[in-house]
């Protein structure tokens, strides 16, 4: 995983489904994204910059609860299509008569500097990448020198009882597959950052018809995997489709409502600080004593 693109996600497809995601942070997105928030109170040093990473998608409303938390630290929006730039600057701009324009940090629609920022915030977005190796280098790339990096996306179990049912039914894969949490892992280390700590939970999500289902999958993402249906279905394919979800998902334990599970992987990592010149790097290195109380030093002062 540290050297090959995920191998069931169409590029095109991705790219299409880039382009075409609806301005809005679904419901999903948001719990996540709060979940997230709340990590936060175990990192002591509040960064002096940070960037939310589409935040149109990720969750408007938790990027409220990150301005609160950071209120004086600038704020670089990054988003990477013009129509959710649109709307993310519609709806994160204060207005002309509110205080928050002069209090607190600025919102900046743009992408920082490099090294410009101490927090990278990307929630919900990995899973979708058909590139995440190259977004995962632009973010390192956008963190200072001992800069953090907060994701979350969705992990290999999710829509497990989706996939069942498709197989059962000799279907194409109803979704791409999700990377699990230790290739996230390695890929972070791969591409610079030191101490990633990637842990998972699972979600299930209950929906009162096989109608409101579907439409919840359609605003989390579309199918991105070279296998799926070639074209469209018809009327019937979906009466089908329908009817399957409401035998086989229904759960008495959740009063009969249809069930699915999400996979949701968190994680964070630094940027590490530059090598002190001097102390070499092998299977088996020697540091002299002064070299060892120098980056103690350094360590006590972080």
């Amino acid at each position: 995983m540290t050297t090959e693109r995920p191998p069931t996600i169409d590029p095109a497809a991705a790219l299409r489904w880039h382009r075409a995601a609806p301005a809005t942070s679904p419901w999903l997105h948001e719990e996540v994204a709060r979940r997230m928030e709340q990590r936060l109170q175990w990192i002591r040093q509040a960064p002096a910059a940070w960037c939310h990473w589409e935040p149109v998608r990720g969750g408007l409303q938790a990027h409220a609860l990150l301005r609160a938390r950071y209120p004086q630290a600038p704020c670089h929006v990054v988003e990477t299509t013009p129509r959710r730039q649109a709307f993310a600057a519609q709806a994160l701009i204060p207005a002309w008569w509110s205080a928050e324009r002069w209090k607190g940090g600025a919102v900046r629609f743009e992408a920082p500097a490099p090294g410009a920022v101490q927090m990278l915030w990307a929630n919900m977005q990995l899973h979708m990448a058909a590139d995440p190796q190259a977004l995962i280098a632009q973010w390192q790339q956008a963190l200072s020198a001992d800069g953090y990096l907060m994701f979350s996306c969705l992990g290999p179990d999710t829509l497990r009882e989706l996939h069942a049912l498709y197989a059962a039914l000799g279907w194409p894969p109803p979704a791409h597959a999700c990377t699990d949490m230790h290739d996230w892992g390695d890929m972070l280390l791969a591409h610079g950052f030191a101490e990633p700590v990637v842990d998972m939970e699972h979600i299930t999500l209950t929906f009162p018809s096989a109608a409101r289902l579907l439409q919840e999958l359609r605003e989390l993402g579309g199918n991105l995997h070279p296998g799926r249906f070639a074209g469209l279905r018809g009327r019937r394919w979906k009466q089908r489709l329908e009817q399957a979800l409401t035998e086989r998902l229904a759960r008495p334990e959740h009063g009969g409502q249809l069930a699915l599970t999400f996979e949701i992987i968190y994680g964070h990592a630094y940027k590490p600080l530059p090598r002190k010149p001097g102390v070499p790097v092998a299977d088996e290195s020697a540091v002299s004593l002064q070299d060892m109380r120098a980056m103690l030093r350094g360590n006590r002062q972080r």
